[in-house]
């Protein structure tokens, strides 16, 4: 069953076309991953879908809920949260500050609980909580910009290229916690520079060509394409 359907969206920056009629749908319980190369639309894309950049024609349903006009606070609170690319943590604030700004659609006794449940999948968020997020490593703001977006209790999660800028070993850290929450229910749609590691973990992906949807088949399918290898993976299978 489709959580999330878009529908030929198209996206305009001034006169510049970002996105020409995309479509792709997301299956309740699925990771599936978006790839392209830089400047392909795929940020333009998951900013549509969270209501924070317009779309000019097409359609987006989140459920039954058509939510192409929604604006993004309204989107959280039906239950996509979206990590954006460059972590956005909010640097003068604390750890607990950000999570507890992330639980906006949460009442004050719901916080707490959802607090310890972030606690639970990132322990290093403990160890910082009255930590201001500015001083973070990069590794620990993009937990905690997960770790924000978890705690609206998502049932789709957007994640724009979580493993930017990272070390290897919390590279490997950061996509074990992927699986970890989609093993509880949350769906995932993932957009990720090592395209090879994030369709090793998808069910299903899309290509994304100079806005457009090129490719789009189940996962092991886009790891043999020799077209999508020579494209994306560099070659390697």
């Amino acid at each position: 069953m489709a959580l999330l359907e878009v529908d030929g969206i198209e996206v305009f920056y001034g006169r510049i076309k970002a996105l020409a009629g995309v479509t792709l749908h997301v299956d309740e319980g699925e990771i599936v991953t978006l790839i392209g190369a830089n400047g392909a639309g795929k940020s333009t894309t998951l900013r549509a879908i969270s209501g924070l950049t317009r779309v000019a024609r097409g359609s987006i349903r989140f459920g039954d809920r058509d939510i192409t006009r929604l604006a993004p606070h309204e989107i959280v609170r039906l239950g996509i949260g979206h990590v954006p690319e460059g972590r956005r943590v909010f640097p003068r604030m604390t750890v607990l500050e950000n999570l507890e700004l992330g639980g906006f659609t949460r009442t004050r006794s719901e916080i707490a609980g959802d607090v310890e449940r972030v606690f639970a999948t990132f322990p290093r968020l403990h160890e910082r909580i009255g930590q201001k997020a500015g001083t973070l490593s990069g590794g620990e703001q993009q937990m905690l910009a997960m770790g924000r977006a978890l705690m609206s209790r998502p049932k789709l999660m957007l994640l724009d290229e979580p493993s930017l800028g990272l070390s290897p070993i919390l590279v490997q850290t950061i996509f074990a916690v992927i699986k970890e929450i989609n093993s509880r229910g949350t769906t995932v749609l993932l957009i990720e520079q090592n395209a090879q590691q994030a369709l090793q973990i998808a069910r299903r992906g899309y290509v994304l060509e100079v806005g457009e949807i090129v490719y789009d088949d189940n996962a092991p399918a886009l790891l043999a394409s020799a077209e999508v290898r020579a494209a994306y993976l560099g070659g390697a299978a």
